[in-house]
């Protein structure tokens, strides 16, 4: 294993962690931001609130998230009123492109996560909010997605980690991610161990201390569980 091939192209493997840390953190907030409201929808029982979410959901978990890129980057730039349109600014950037699509993405699979925990709110909770007088809105704001979102944490520890390793397809679409800093080390040198093993274990690490900070977040606000 040749060790100065690492050392010397550790620049453009930090540039493209960076590029990897900046998609994932944008795609995450903006994921999560949408998620809240498509989880109540999706817990709502009025059909017309749920059923399109439901299928939004469905649809975006349903497809591979390859696909998803491609036709965000590639099909849509075939609209000509899209083009001629202010919002071709964003769609003909790869970049823009992408975090779209993995927005979108971490926001069905959210949502379906926190629509889950929402349905599964102890009845006597609900039954208590209501006794004191408590609307609907404050019910959701004080009792049900508070207790929801703490629950919830676990699994959407799980989907930080999965979102992270998505983020590889962002090379396909022309970006230059940790993995595509990987692949052109490897297009130069002809060293793909060197070149991808210096990538995962960039990986290991952000996947170790995402690990490592939804464990704090467990511990503290699901200690009464745990008790």
């Amino acid at each position: 294993m040749d060790f100065s091939i690492i050392i010397d192209n550790l620049p453009l493997l930090f540039k493209g962690l960076g590029l990897t840390l900046q998609l994932l953190a944008i795609s995450l907030v903006i994921g999560f931001i949408l998620s809240i409201p498509l989880s109540i929808m999706a817990a709502s029982i009025n059909p017309w609130l749920r059923i399109p979410v439901k299928t939004f959901i469905y649809i975006f978990r349903g497809t591979p998230l390859l696909i998803q890129i491609f036709i965000i980057y590639y099909g849509f730039s075939q609209f000509d009123w899209l083009r001629e349109s202010i919002f071709w600014v964003i769609f003909k950037q790869a970049y823009w492109c992408a975090v779209i699509a993995f927005s979108l993405n971490t926001a069905a699979y959210t949502a379906e996560i926190f629509r889950g925990a929402i349905l599964q709110t102890q009845k006597g909770e609900i039954e208590a909010a209501e006794a004191c007088g408590m609307s609907r809105f404050d019910q959701y704001r004080h009792i049900i997605l508070p207790s929801a979102l703490r629950r919830s944490i676990p699994m959407y520890g799980n989907e930080v980690i999965f979102m992270l390793h998505a983020t590889v397809l962002a090379g396909v679409i022309t970006l230059v991610d940790l993995f595509g800093a990987a692949k052109i080390i490897n297009s130069r040198h002809y060293a793909p161990f060197e070149s991808f093993i210096s990538a995962g274990l960039f990986y290991l690490v952000i996947t170790f201390t995402i690990v490592f900070i939804f464990k704090l977040a467990e511990n503290h606000f699901l200690k009464h569980l745990k008790r």
